[in-house]
């Protein structure tokens, strides 16, 4: 058998070792735009902020591809996929496949402005990225961040802790927007601002100025802002360019069934390029998360190597420390109005605690946690088991709540 996975990411890789579990004797190749050796993403962030060493980031010796017997085809994109010639073409060379796995990940949204070749001008999302970035911080004295969501939260609190003036524009009304409610995001818009960031609402950069580095940034509101680096935020979108959309369905992202294969039979795919079944939602979506990632790669696995598994969906969930703050979130939380929802919600403004959580019918869906998360992992286990609440609800908005008692009929 002829496996080729397109991407090295956390999917690609759990996707190989696994169908090495069940095939000792098959062949394959692994083809990737990135020379580094598998790593953490979701550690770049931290790189960034000065707490975990750029070396610990690798998940994976550079003895991986070997021991696997592996074929690493790196630093090289795929050009084309041929589905009547079963084969991917990368640089005029063909690698013909009987099954085939696309792990492409994400890639970062660009945006339209003027300057954008001027150096110290970055977006935030490879080993290479980072790498860049820590070699131009010694200067930085003033940074610009476009996009309020995880990306351009995690890269502007990397600089905060620096000690670097950081300024962040939002389209949205609040940081966050993808991640949290209107109230989780003021709790968090107002500790950012406590510890020194600059948000600007509704606010977009539309130039930057300098002789060879960036110096400064025009603003659509007019304003000139001085600024050493800039980090661009805005979000990503699937690296699926390449492929014959006239021949594997495309929506948001690759669509798959249950056992991450596409609508081209023996063409998987898993991670942040695949969309499947949400499991708050009841509806397609795609959750680039690296826990998803990891099970997605796995499934993925195990049904290329010709065994029978189904992937019961994935669930959108972050986890993140803002100075002083915790914020847990998990499922649908904002939900589409008169659609069947009930929203209960608590907030202690002296303890800085707020929850919020969804329910469709008997079932919890979705939740927001700001400080006091310590059972956020019970009610994320409710939410991915479909469990159904017994006791009253209003209970789980109390810390320390009874698991037990909730579960008894």
């Amino acid at each position: 058998m002829n496996y080729v996975i397109i991407g090295n990411g956390v999917a690609g890789i759990h996707a190989a070792e696994t169908i090495r579990q069940f095939d000792p004797n098959g062949k394959i190749t692994m083809i990737s735009d990135e020379v580094f050796p598998p790593y953490c993403r979701p550690m770049i962030s931290m790189v960034l902020e000065g707490v975990v060493p750029p070396e610990k980031l690798p998940i994976r010796s550079s003895s991986f591809y070997e021991e696997l017997k592996i074929e690493p085809v790196l630093g090289k994109r795929v050009s084309a996929v041929n589905l009547d010639n079963r084969a991917v073409s990368v640089n005029g060379k063909v690698y013909p496949y009987d099954k085939l796995l696309i792990a492409t990940g994400a890639d970062p949204r660009r945006i339209k402005a003027d300057g954008l070749e001027l150096k110290n001008i970055f977006f935030m999302r490879t080993e290479t990225h980072v790498r860049q970035m820590l070699v131009a911080l010694p200067t930085v004295r003033k940074a610009l961040v476009l996009g309020g969501g995880l990306v351009g939260f995690k890269a502007s609190y990397g600089l905060l802790r620096r000690g670097i003036e950081v300024t962040m524009l939002i389209r949205s009304g609040y940081p966050l927007s993808m991640q949290v409610d209107p109230e989780a995001g003021r709790m968090i818009w107002n500790e950012l601002k406590a510890h020194g960031l600059d948000v600007r609402l509704g606010v977009e950069a539309t130039a930057f100025e300098g002789k060879d580095t960036v110096t400064k940034a025009h603003l659509s509101d007019g304003t000139l802002l001085s600024c050493d680096m800039v980090v661009i935020g805005k979000g990503v979108f699937p690296a699926c360019g390449f492929i014959p959309k006239d021949k594997i369905k495309v929506d948001a992202g690759i669509v798959v069934d249950e056992h991450m294969e596409t609508s081209a039979p023996g063409v998987f795919a898993a991670g942040d390029v695949a969309e499947s079944i949400d499991i708050a939602r009841k509806t397609p979506w795609v959750n680039a998360i690296w826990p998803e990632a990891v099970a997605q790669g796995r499934i993925a696995g195990i049904n290329m190597a010709g065994r029978r598994t189904a992937y019961k969906g994935s669930l959108s969930r972050n986890v993140i420390r803002i100075f002083g703050m915790d914020v847990m979130t998990a499922g649908l939380i904002t939900p589409p109005e008169a659609e069947g929802f009930d929203i209960l919600n608590a907030r202690d403004s002296r303890a800085k605690t707020y929850r919020k959580l969804v329910f469709r019918g008997d079932r919890l869906v979705g939740m927001v946690m700001v400080n006091g998360i310590e059972q956020g992992g019970l009610l994320m286990s409710l939410i991915q088991s479909e469990t159904p609440v017994r006791a009253p609800r209003e209970a789980l908005l109390k810390s320390g709540f009874n698991f037990k008692q909730l579960m008894q009929v």
